[in-house]
């Protein structure tokens, strides 16, 4: 088979750089280093830094007690009457009379949620807790309480303790929620609350000093 010239000259050029390799420009974007970032500081205190970066609302709690009042505060001092909450479990620890039945007419809603990951100030929610994919997204706030032992740092640590927890029988939804919604699509213009909760609270509660 007879090769034209022009070819010939292609994988010449292609021979001779195979033959003299030209040192990469960029040595570190080839991974040579790893993107995962160590951990530097506690968790408590990088989660409430990201987390606030992201707009949302952040609240230390030495207890459920604590948090309770704290939430209690919250709702009065907002003037929030309807409160949605499909968790039996929150729904006691809030008092029964103050959960209201519809989403789409609630102030507010209340979950709790599976992880925290510290790194990026994300929340990790999934329809197992939720008993659905709406309590956290549709309504105009969204209240989550979680625990300092559900604090991760990073995302593939959530992701493996998620697999870990549930095997093959993961959550149809899982969704890791960082702040309230927003967008600069319009015009660069940062816009919140256009298609999930306008505000997003976290109470942190510290089990150990219960």
């Amino acid at each position: 088979m007879k090769v034209s010239s022009s070819k010939e000259k292609i994988l010449k050029k292609i021979r001779e750089a195979l033959s003299n390799p030209v040192p990469l420009p960029f040595p570190k974007s080839e991974g040579n280093t790893s993107v995962f970032q160590p951990q530097t500081q506690e968790l408590e205190l990088l989660f409430a830094e990201e987390f606030t970066k992201l707009l949302g609302k952040f609240a230390f709690c030495l207890n459920e007690a604590d948090a309770k009042n704290q939430i209690q505060q919250l709702i009065a001092e907002k003037k929030w009457e309807h409160i949605y909450c499909v968790e039996k479990e929150l729904a006691d620890f809030l008092e029964a009379q103050s959960i209201h039945s519809s989403l789409s007419s609630c102030d507010a809603s209340v979950t709790s949620c599976n992880y925290l990951v510290a790194r990026t100030g994300a929340i990790v929610l999934s329809s197992t807790l939720q008993n659905g994919r709406t309590a956290s997204a549709y309504a105009p706030v969204h209240i989550c309480i979680a625990f300092v032992d559900q604090l991760v740092y990073d995302t593939r640590d959530a992701i493996k303790k998620m697999k870990e927890k549930y095997g093959n029988q993961l959550p149809s939804f899982i969704t890791f929620a960082a702040g309230p919604s927003r967008t600069a699509d319009i015009e660069k213009t940062l816009v919140v609350g256009v298609h999930g909760p306008k505000e997003v609270y976290l109470f942190l509660i510290d089990k150990a000093s219960m």
